[in-house]
């Protein structure tokens, strides 16, 4: 029903200028109780804010991934003598530039063939004779002079080897050439992150399935993951070390090619996860 004042003017019902005005009140006054009651909430701890729960359980997962491994590992050395650290230089560098050139070509790409050290140390001698002292002739043990006789340069050297088949055929190779300390061999997985990515993930499912079950024993829900921690096992396989696979040259003639089998990686990760449950 429609009303009007003296002036004749509309002024009330419900699609009138007052009750508009007491509907935006209204809201507004709504607005403002839910704001305050939801503040009240985060005062209170429980929204909006991290707590404590008091209910939770803890389970174990474990993931494992095995892998034939794709890339060997390997380092030698070169040392050379000589009186002068040019001299000794020189010859460490030309023996190398010439190892180099045969893994290259071997297959070996000049990425995978790194230097590790590089040292020059001084070679000492000691002046044992006997020292005449007072009329009389004094044998070692006493004070004697350090003397340097030369010098000798170590050029060290990893390399990676991409096609594991001819980690065998190198290693002979490396042997003709009279290196030093061929050691390390060993096998790893050159994308291993996406393997431990993928263990990780069998031992996450491995873990919520144990969760699953154990609520479902204690007639309880989970509500959400409160913790979660992860140990590994990612150990390298090393199969041989440096003189297996040295030759000398000087005397040994050619080295036969060794096999190399490379096994395989086991990589494992294994999780704890903890829950709250209601």
């Amino acid at each position: 029903m429609e009303q009007t004042n003296m002036e004749g003017k509309w002024t009330s019902g419900q699609n009138g200028p007052v009750g508009k005005g007491i509907l935006l009140v209204t809201v507004i006054l709504s607005l403002f109780l839910l704001a305050k009651t939801i503040n009240e909430f985060k005062l209170s701890g429980s929204i909006g804010r991290d707590y404590s729960p008091e209910n939770v359980i803890s389970v174990s997962g474990e993931g494992e991934v095995v892998s034939v491994p794709d890339t060997a590992n390997i380092t030698f050395d070169i040392t050379e003598e000589a009186k002068e650290v040019p001299a000794a230089q020189t010859k460490v560098t030309e023996r190398m530039n010439a190892i180099i050139a045969s893994l290259k070509g071997s297959g070996i790409d000049a990425k995978d063939i790194k230097t590790i050290n590089y040292s020059v140390y001084p070679k000492y001698e000691y002046q044992n004779e006997p020292k005449a002292v007072g009329g009389e002739y004094i044998y070692p043990p006493y004070p004697v002079n350090q003397v340097i006789v030369g010098y000798t340069v170590t050029h060290t050297v990893e390399v990676k080897i991409r096609k594991v088949a001819d980690a065998g055929s190198i290693l002979a190779s490396l042997g003709s050439f009279e290196v030093s300390n061929l050691s390390g061999l060993s096998f790893s997985i050159d994308d291993e992150d996406a393997l431990k990515a993928e263990a990780r993930k069998k031992a996450i499912d491995d873990a919520r399935e144990k969760a699953e079950v154990l609520s479902r024993d204690l007639g309880v829900r989970l509500v959400r993951i409160v913790s979660f921690s992860e140990s590994g096992n990612y150990p390298p396989i090393y199969y041989m070390k440096a003189e297996a696979a040295y030759v000398d040259g000087r005397g040994g003639g050619v080295a036969p090619t060794p096999e190399i089998p490379t096994g395989e990686n086991k990589i494992v990760s294994n999780v704890t996860i903890t829950y709250e449950i209601r």
